[in-house]
């Protein structure tokens, strides 16, 4: 990597500024796209360590049947923290990754990584705390599961997805299929969930697209409120 590479990076990555050039010169990107062949799926074992540059990666687990839940996303500025626990405890990686929209790849061969976890302190707090962040956001997800209805899911899925769209008025796009892989359950409930949302006139359903009409009553189905 040139010089300019590795500022853009420690941009991103502040905790990678005590590096030496001797760990630079084992680092490279990749660009993946949603069609790219990778082998990261349950099962695999890393030789490097991945940190997103750039693009958004999802996290999931497939379950024997073949029914996906979406565990989290992995954007620019983080990391996969159970790749991370993977390498450190030197294990075979416990989730699968799908490409949601082109990304770069930051790549260091995993044996310098878990050297770098002992003498760089400003490496193992972020890990640390990439760690924190995740188990936060998976527990409150194990507990929707086990606890919250599939309305108040469903419900609080589409506010969280509202507050993410650039322009609330322009509708949420998916289909009930992709947010039935989001919540690991099937199409039909999903459908089902929807049109009591909609008949309830928090929503309004098209081809597609969600437009959330009523956030306040939206709210009112989750635990949120």
């Amino acid at each position: 990597m040139n010089s300019d590479q590795i500022h853009a990076v420690i941009r991103l990555f502040p905790c990678f500024a005590e590096l030496s050039a001797t760990d630079w010169a084992s680092a490279e990107t990749m660009k993946l796209t949603s069609s790219s062949l990778h082998p990261i799926a349950e099962g695999h074992r890393l030789n490097h360590a991945p940190f997103i540059l750039s693009g958004c990666v999802r996290i999931f687990k497939l379950n024997a049947s073949g029914r996906e839940v979406t565990l989290y996303r992995v954007r620019g500025g983080e990391c996969c923290v159970l790749m991370m626990a993977s390498i450190l405890g030197e294990t075979e990686y416990e989730a699968s990754v799908h490409i949601e929209s082109e990304a770069e790849v930051l790549l260091f061969p995993v044996d310098a990584f878990r050297r770098w976890m002992h003498s760089y302190q400003p490496v193992s707090r972020y890990i640390y705390k990439q760690f924190t962040s995740r188990f936060i956001s998976v527990t409150s997800l194990l507990e929707q599961i086990a606890f919250g209805s599939m309305q108040e899911r469903v419900a609080a899925y589409l506010i969280q997805r509202h507050q993410e769209t650039a322009s609330s008025s322009a509708g949420i796009e998916m289909t009930h299929e992709q947010i039935a892989v989001e919540l690991g359950t099937a199409r039909e409930v999903v459908s089902r969930m929807l049109k009591n949302l909609a008949g309830e006139g928090a929503i309004r359903l098209q081809r597609g697209k969600i437009i959330v009409t009523d956030y306040a009553k939206l709210l009112s189905f989750t635990s949120l409120s």
